[in-house]
């Protein structure tokens, strides 16, 4: 869901089936870009994804969460972020297992989330690939958004087909191609006083997260272990010399 104007048909349909839905803007905002964030609020989500800075601003009186890249790494942080009214926090992806239990240990853990299954985000950039390449346009006024029709992966040295995404500011982001997992940490960190935990998708089919989604449950209720939910879904569980983001 990294196109707006799609937001209002993905929150009818969560209506219909009893759910609530909290919708993200783009992750940067630019002078000058307040229509895309107005063509999000627009969709009357129960609540939205706060991604920087101008966007705390903009969705003042909404029910937010604010998401990874507010960088909450710690109590002093999360207490700033606490007094924007901010339903929960997204704990920073820059912290290990270790420093992330300690920051529920000084903080009130309710006030995070926790990202315990994604694809990377490696990078963004304000080039676009899908126009480079893929059209003899030179932006969106007359690219033919190729970004909407094609998928774009880019391989690394061992294989490793990455994920080219396009926002609806034309930016690029560059999404690991393997997902990665904290699974083997969920337990710990119930303990602690976690209770929400955030499962991102990029280009899985509908068997993949319903089946991923399952692998989950079946942990949170103590049929599997995480060592096996990493293994049965291949998962990544290794980011550089650390055990995946919770390392």
């Amino acid at each position: 869901l990294e196109d707006p104007r799609k937001y209002r048909q993905a929150v009818e349909i969560a209506r219909q089936a009893g759910c609530q839905i909290y919708v993200a803007p783009p992750r940067i905002t630019k002078p000058g870009e307040s229509w895309i964030l107005q063509q999000v609020l627009a969709s009357e989500a129960d609540g939205y994804l706060i991604r920087n800075y101008d966007q705390l601003q903009f969705f003042a009186g909404q029910s937010c969460i604010g998401d990874f890249s507010l960088n909450v790494a710690n109590p002093l942080t999360a207490a700033y972020f606490q007094q924007f009214g901010l339903t929960r926090l997204t704990a920073s992806y820059d912290l290990n297992s270790t420093q992330l239990e300690a920051l529920l240990q000084t903080a009130p853990p309710e006030w995070f989330e926790i990202t315990i299954h994604q694809h990377m985000p490696m990078f963004h950039m304000e080039h676009c690939v899908f126009c480079a390449f893929l059209s003899e346009g030179t932006d969106y006024r007359n690219c033919g958004r190729p970004c909407e029709e094609h998928q774009v992966t880019l391989r690394d040295r061992i294989g490793t087909e990455h994920i080219l995404q396009a926002d609806v500011g034309c930016r690029n982001t560059l999404f690991n191609g393997l997902a990665q997992t904290g699974a083997e940490y969920m337990q710990r960190l119930i303990k602690l006083g976690a209770s929400h935990f955030r499962i991102e998708f990029v280009n899985e089919t509908d068997a993949e997260v319903r089946r991923t989604v399952q692998y989950y449950q079946r942990l949170l209720q103590g049929e599997i272990t995480g060592a096996q939910l990493w293994r049965e879904l291949k998962l990544h569980h290794q980011l550089g010399v650390t055990r995946g983001t919770l390392g």
